[in-house]
């Protein structure tokens, strides 16, 4: 990547995100976040420069700046990335760690996060403003739609479907060729080993519906 990014969101996952820039010689313009008592702070020698809706800084986006969206929450995500792709006709890079193993045959979309040791097998899709977090295996023929979260640890066995908005905890085991239904959510270190319908959450070692 030649371009400098501009980071959306300045917690815990704007830190993750600018470690793995900086560990890909990729250089960080700054971030941005909502939470005004993050203003000025330094990460290193990265500040976070102003709101996330700031035009000061937005105006620079574009053939000289790459914009990454590093926030947990969602419904926040999907409007940022919506207001990107609209107003100012970007979209999202994505965030790879040096660490993790991606197939060449797999299909990795945009915007996403890919934590350390993660490992994405072959014939396998991701698709675009997802996380994938630290050690997380997805494996061969896995389909995981747009906005979706994996948990740190979580195993994602072949054949899986992880459809659009779904949440998977830190941990979780979901056997081989299961579908998860449009926004369901999985709590971390359960297995399960049924379909789960969309918007439902489910728990435990069988996971049942909560």
């Amino acid at each position: 990547m030649e371009n400098p990014v501009l980071i959306f969101g300045a917690g815990d996952l704007g830190v993750q995100a600018l470690d793995i820039f900086r560990r890909n010689n990729v250089l960080v313009y700054g971030l941005l976040d909502d939470h005004k008592e993050l203003h000025g702070k330094e990460f290193g020698d990265v500040s976070v420069l102003g709101d996330t809706d700031d035009t000061g800084f937005l105006s620079i986006l574009g053939s000289k700046c790459e914009a990454f969206v590093a926030i947990g929450e969602r419904s926040v995500r999907e409007r940022i990335v919506e207001a990107l792709n609209d107003d100012y006709k970007i979209m999202p890079v994505n965030a790879i760690h040096d660490s993790a193993i991606i197939s060449d045959m797999a299909l990795i979309g945009h915007g996403n996060l890919i934590g350390a040791r993660v490992v994405i097998g072959a014939k396998s899709k991701i698709g675009h403003h997802c996380l994938v977090q630290t050690a997380a295996v997805v494996d061969t023929s896995v389909e995981v739609g747009d906005f979706v979260t994996i948990g740190a640890g979580a195993v994602i066995n072949d054949r899986v479907k992880l459809n659009n908005g779904v949440f998977i905890g830190s941990g979780a085991i979901i056997v081989a060729g299961i579908e998860i239904g449009k926004n369901a959510r999985v709590g971390a270190g359960s297995v399960v080993v049924e379909n789960i319908p969309a918007g439902a959450t489910y728990f435990g070692n069988p996971a049942k519906k909560i």
